[in-house]
């Protein structure tokens, strides 16, 4: 989605933030429009390169999209954890204590 037809519509320079996914934003397009000065900055919590986690993600050959974002004073990257808010933790408790409670609830008939 966010490639270099996408990033040529902007009249004005922009700063892009990606919390979706990482195949949405092709980093070789991202990266030039940060070296030209159209995309301002950038914070990107997914990347392109991610597979099943973050911590895979450095056991292969760095792509060199990577190695220049990881140097640029102008971006921010962050291992998948956007969605990661205290709200989010409290709901997921909650959603495993009701499926604990379901699942062993006593049976009143007993």
């Amino acid at each position: 989605m966010v490639d270099a037809a996408f990033i040529a519509k902007f009249k004005k320079p922009f700063w892009l933030i990606n919390t979706a996914r990482g195949k949405s934003v092709v980093t070789k397009d991202v990266v030039y429009a940060l070296k030209t000065g159209k995309i301002l900055g950038a914070g990107l919590d997914v990347l392109e390169y991610e597979k099943l986690s973050f911590e895979t993600l450095f056991t292969d050959k760095m792509p060199l999209e990577l190695e220049e974002l990881l140097a640029m004073d102008n971006v921010i990257l962050s291992p998948h954890v956007a969605g990661w808010t205290i709200e989010s933790k409290e709901k997921l408790a909650q959603v495993i204590v009701n499926k604990i409670v379901t699942i062993y609830k006593p049976d009143p008939k007993l």
